[in-house]
């Protein structure tokens, strides 16, 4: 069957749907754990180094991912197939984390899960764009559900009171079976790809020509750099936050019991709101400051919200926390995406899907997994024998981190994506 870019038609309601629903599940299955997976660790007694080599799993999985989903969907087999077959094998994974308390056991099966579920970041996007005749109009609005899902399940964990129990495997245990039958009924998307693809092409090896240009490549460092204290937001936020809330609880009401939860989840859903939000005002953005000065800015609330984290409580300081929160939209759509937006305008057309490629590689994969390594060592450090972890001193260490980001990136970084592009 043909698709529908090829027949260069509008895509089917029917179709965006489809997509929209898949957007939607996939997006479940991922935010039902990946922010409350360090809170749960902590609760059945993991320490901090161990929490951030489990979460570097991921990171791992992000490296070898391209390698799954290029090469086997793309050259192989239908990739809504391949979509099912992993999130199938993925809820039999997450089933069994769920009775899992030894830390060797649980970082191997969690490997083996992040195996199955990075890939399919990247086929719910090819599936969609497949679909589409104009990815740049049509996309959005279905990757926004993703979003939309983000929010809706942290929502539901925290309210629920789940973030510290095994309910959040479970949550996404049935929500891959779900998507896993699901993905057998979506359009069909077979194999793109014809010829021999060298294991270079894989890791983008032509997009390396772009380092050439000193300012990608001071880009690029700055990319893999800022990755660390962001793996330090995804991996620690919740914990900290909660302490916080723990401690101002028991400073009002001693000797009282600790409520069942502090809806820490549901606080933490402001700052993919916030993402929302920014990301429409991302266009006039770039027309008023231009890359740079947007790059900057993404900087510059790194640090803040760090600061913001590290002398904030659930007192008086309150809106300290909640301001780190809602930065999200600014620190990660300021940089990230409008990284993704410089990338694209340096990038030739031969090269832009290799180059997309290998900003994702550096960041995802080399520059998150060094920071989750990093940040459960940090946690360590500064928790004394009693458990009470020192959240300023930790907070601290990411925001010198951005400020070292940011000294470089202004000193030696240059916007010349209006002068040029990289041929090749």
């Amino acid at each position: 069957m043909p698709l529908t870019n090829q027949q260069n038609q509008p895509m089917k309601s029917t179709i965006k749907i489809q997509l929209s629903v898949m957007m939607f599940l996939q997006f479940v299955v991922w935010g039902a754990w990946y922010g409350q997976l360090s809170k749960y660790l902590f609760s059945i007694g993991f320490d901090g180094g161990q929490v951030g080599n489990i979460y570097a799993t991921f990171s791992i999985a992000m490296i070898i991912s391209p390698f799954i989903a290029g090469m086997i969907a793309d050259r192989f087999f239908a990739a809504q197939k391949v979509l099912g077959i992993l999130n199938l094998v993925g809820a039999g994974l997450l089933l069994l984390l769920t009775t899992i308390t030894d830390y060797n056991t649980f970082y191997w099966v969690m490997l083996l899960y992040c195996l199955t579920f990075a890939p399919t970041i990247a086929l719910t996007s090819s599936i969609s764009m497949r679909q589409m005749t104009d990815p740049k109009k049509e996309f959005p609005m279905i990757r926004v559900m993703g979003t939309v899902a983000w929010i809706a399940v942290t929502n539901l964990v925290g309210y629920m009171g789940w973030g510290d129990k095994s309910t959040i495997f479970y949550v996404s245990t049935i929500t891959a079976a779900t998507i896993g039958v699901y993905s057998f009924t979506l359009p069909n998307t077979p194999p793109s790809v014809k010829g021999p693809v060298s294991f270079g092409q894989i890791l983008g090896k032509d997009a390396f020509v772009l380092l050439k240009d000193r300012s990608f490549a001071i880009f690029f460092i700055s990319s893999v750099l800022i990755c660390i204290p962001l793996s330090f937001y995804y991996a620690m936020a919740n914990p900290a936050i909660t302490d916080a809330y723990k401690s101002a609880f028991v400073a009002a009401n001693p000797g009282q019991a600790l409520p069942n939860t502090f809806f820490v989840e549901n606080k933490m859903s402001l700052g993919q709101a916030s993402e929302v939000l920014f990301m429409l005002l991302l266009p006039f953005a770039y027309i008023r400051f231009g890359i740079k000065w947007m790059l900057v800015s993404g900087l510059v609330a790194w640090i803040a919200r760090f600061l913001f984290f590290g002398y904030g409580n659930a007192q008086a300081g309150e809106w300290m926390l909640y301001a780190g929160i809602l930065l999200h939209g600014v620190c990660y759509d300021f940089f990230f995406v409008s990284g993704m937006i410089y990338t694209d305008n340096k990038a030739g057309e031969k090269i832009k899907s290799q180059a997309q490629g290998l900003i994702s590689l550096a960041t995802y994969g080399i520059g998150m997994g060094i920071g989750s390594l990093i940040s459960g060592y940090v946690q360590k450090m500064y928790t004394n024998g009693a458990g009470i972890t020192n959240w300023t001193n930790v907070w601290l260490v990411p925001a010198a981190i951005a400020v070292v980001v940011l000294l470089l990136f202004i000193l030696f970084f240059k916007d010349n994506t209006r002068n040029k592009t990289v041929v090749v």
